[in-house]
């Protein structure tokens, strides 16, 4: 199988899994937003859930499970059915073993997480409950690394996003991940067909206006993945994810790496915070509107673009009015950047039409990525396979 890229259809929120495409068909998720209406089967809400459970793969004792779980920053769109879909706490405590496999929790084997979005995210706002059993877990996983570590297994193991603040994540060199920085490791061992490089969250800073615009710009973990297309194509395409970023991250990602602009670059990018504004201005678009001011450095960070790149906006439907997120004019913007590079942007609340959302799955080629997908009518939840269109090449970085 190849090594493919699913938005699933959210509404304002994210939820992204990769599928490499090596032997164990390892999962790396991304967020995750399943709506109580997504579980209700007389609802229209696309469930989401049974979508995402029909490509991941069963452990031996026939659970699902992904093999990393990454939270972007603790925000509820981010987090929401955690707790309802996913088991949590030692795998010896798993409590499904006796149900079908569609009410089956998923097992994490991993979680990705970062100590410092979410001492940040706390300082804005009171953690919802996902958010809150997320990060209980964390320090659960980050003390059986700290008891056991050369004995850690799948279920308890953690990788964290960049360093907590006064030293605190000092004893756990091996589990932390520096930020601009690239690593490639997953469940304990070394891939050759992802390597991740840690663009944020922004180290904690001396500064107190400088930390303090940190929380109120939506620090999220933003990264930029290398895909690989097979064995000999270990640079099939790069997959930037950042979470709920807004304009002064964006603008200090610019600050740090004009330079060496080739770590931004990308042939796939999800839009930050939904197609928000606030990713591309300080400037209020329900306030302002067309007056509001672009600014320049967040736009080029986000605009590094390889050839073909295509924008994945994760939300409702965009419509010309003053919401935001998502934003007619941030739209506006992206599909800009994608002209340029002579490429696509999507809206997953718009795919293949509003009124019938279904996930989109890009798969990735050794000449760029490419839109595949499969419609059944007249199902909630319709099976979906990846059927390869026209690819989209992208040139040399």
């Amino acid at each position: 199988m190849p090594t493919t890229v699913t938005f699933f259809p959210v509404d304002n929120g994210d939820m992204t899994l990769i599928r490499l495409g090596d032997v164990d068909a390892t999962t790396i998720l991304i967020d995750v937003n399943i709506r109580a209406d997504a579980d209700d089967p007389n609802s229209k809400v696309r469930d989401v859930a049974k979508d995402l459970r029909g490509q991941l793969k069963k452990d031996a004792d026939g659970r699902p499970y992904v093999d990393a779980f990454l939270l972007s920053h603790p925000d509820q769109d981010h987090c929401r059915g955690l707790t309802r879909h996913f088991h949590l706490g030692p795998l010896a405590d798993y409590p499904d073993d006796d149900k079908e496999y569609k009410d089956k929790k998923i097992v994490i084997r991993e979680l990705w997480s970062s100590p410092i979005v979410f001492r940040r995210a706390s300082k804005n706002h009171t953690l919802c409950d996902d958010a809150k059993a997320f990060s209980k877990e964390a320090r659960r996983r980050v003390q059986v690394n700290k008891d056991h570590y050369f004995a850690v297994s799948d279920g308890d193991r953690i990788q964290l996003m960049g360093k907590d603040i006064e030293g605190k994540t000092d004893d756990l060199v091996s589990i932390v991940r520096p930020v601009d920085k690239a690593f490639n490791t997953i469940c304990g061992r070394t891939s050759n067909f992802f390597s991740a490089f840690l663009l944020a969250p922004i180290d904690a800073s001396t500064d107190e206006e400088v930390e303090e615009c940190l929380v109120k710009n939506q620090s999220s973990v933003i990264i930029n993945f290398t895909l690989a297309a097979d064995d000999n194509t270990p640079d099939g395409a790069k997959f930037l994810s950042g979470g709920d970023a807004e304009v002064f991250i964006w603008n200090r990602q610019w600050d740090r790496h004009k330079k060496d602009p080739s770590v931004l670059e990308y042939d796939l990018m999800q839009t930050p915070h939904h197609c928000s504004w606030h990713s591309l201005s300080y400037d209020s678009w329900s306030d302002k509107g067309e007056d509001a001011k672009l600014d320049a450095d967040a736009r080029k960070a986000l605009s590094q673009t390889r050839s073909g790149a295509v924008i994945v906006a994760s939300c409702k439907p965009i419509k010309d009015d003053d919401s935001d997120p998502p934003c007619i004019r941030a739209k506006r913007e992206y599909v800009a950047i994608v002209d340029d590079a002579e490429g696509k942007f999507y809206c997953t609340g718009e795919y293949p039409k509003a009124s019938e959302e279904e996930p989109m799955v890009f798969t990735v080629t050794a000449q760029g990525v490419a839109l595949a997908q499969r419609r059944e009518a007249g199902s909630k939840a319709a099976a979906f396979t990846s059927t390869t269109l026209t690819p989209l090449p992208h040139g040399a970085a």
